[in-house]
């Protein structure tokens, strides 16, 4: 009895999970722009996952940790 309960739920949760199609539209839909500051120099503190864009060298720079710029590259 316990046996069949189990495979009863188990293609149930198969079922559930399989059935229908998924809508993977919303992505191409995403339309925000990002507006990152613009620096001559580095700032003297951040906070992880900052970004900032270099004026005099034109790289991107991601603070990595406290009070840390890395260039992406």
């Amino acid at each position: 009895m316990l046996k069949q309960r189990l495979e009863a739920l188990e293609s149930e949760y198969h079922r559930n999970n399989f059935e229908g199609g998924q809508d993977f539209n919303k992505a191409s839909r995403f339309n925000t722009s990002l507006q990152v500051p613009l620096y001559a120099a580095s700032p003297s503190t951040c906070n992880v996952g900052q970004l900032y864009s270099n004026t005099t060298d034109g790289k991107l720079y991601h603070c990595s940790a406290a009070d840390t710029w890395t260039a992406q590259t």
